[in-house]
């Protein structure tokens, strides 16, 4: 499935508060290795170089297109101009970027923070995953995590039904993955506590309020809706979005103030004892 890095960043604010959260929960003082488990188009990954300067920031993602524009930016931040403090030898160790599944990946043994936004929801398994990580990371290190609490919303279950409707369920058929996608929150917050660490897990609901034309047609064209986009013909896919985009006006009506948008997110924290 091929990712689009332009339509990703679209709605960057919206798309980037859980990610600000998320870290704003994690206390590492000094790190040496932070990882970013599917970083796409890198742009937050950034943000970690900057909070911990003085750390190897690692991003990962299985998709080229999305390396392809996380490694624009880092060469966009090595010229002299964004340097004010840091020399050009200093700049390039502090942000990588690296092809690869998450599924495969396994903790280093320097690894001292594993962040992961937005991206646990693609991996089937991922809570045995979890466990697994948390068992390998070394001592004192941390695990923050956030995934999607959507999957029942309008905007999800409505492009289901659809997919799975008599016109679309010949081509749509088992495309769009949502039963066991997540946990709860009481599910990561368990397997961190069975695993030995200081955790903490909540969700929160933003509610967005999104403006222009079908503005929750496009939100989900960036993410939820990939794998169907992915599987059909441009024709095909432009009829299929047509009737979703009926659906969604219904569920979502516009006001005088915009379209709003539940968005409801899942947030896992962890530190392994020293």
């Amino acid at each position: 499935m091929k990712w689009d890095p332009s339509k990703y960043v679209e709605f960057g604010n919206h798309r980037d508060r859980p990610f600000h959260d998320l870290v704003a929960r994690v206390r590492s003082v000094q790190p040496g290795k932070v990882v970013d488990l599917g970083c796409g188009p890198g742009n937050l990954t950034a943000t970690l170089a900057e909070r911990w300067p003085e750390a190897l920031v690692v991003g990962i993602d299985s998709s080229e297109e999305m390396l392809l524009r996380a490694d624009s930016l880092r060469q966009q931040s090595l010229r002299p101009e964004s340097l004010p403090q840091q020399s050009l030898e200093q700049k390039p160790a502090r942000l990588a970027f690296e092809l690869g599944d998450i599924a495969e990946w396994h903790p280093d043994a320097d690894t001292d923070l594993v962040v992961s936004n937005a991206a646990l929801q693609w991996v089937p398994g991922h809570q045995e995953m979890l466990a697994a990580w948390l068992r390998d990371l070394k001592p004192g290190a941390w695990f923050a995590m956030q995934v999607p609490g959507n999957f029942t919303s309008p905007s999800h279950t409505l492009m289901r039904e659809l997919a799975e409707s008599r016109t679309w369920s010949g081509r749509l058929g088992g495309v769009l993955r949502h039963d066991g996608a997540v946990g709860s929150p009481a599910d990561y917050l368990g397997i961190m506590l069975d695993a030995g660490c200081a955790a903490d897990a909540w969700e929160t609901t933003y509610q967005q309020v999104l403006q222009g034309e079908d503005p929750v047609l496009e939100w989900v064209r960036g993410t939820g809706l990939r794998p169907v986009l992915a599987a059909l013909t441009a024709k095909e896919a432009a009829d299929f979005e047509d009737g979703y985009s009926t659906l969604l006006r219904e569920a979502y009506p516009a006001t005088s103030h915009g379209t709003v948008f539940p968005f409801r997110r899942i947030f896992a924290v962890a530190q392994k004892p020293a």
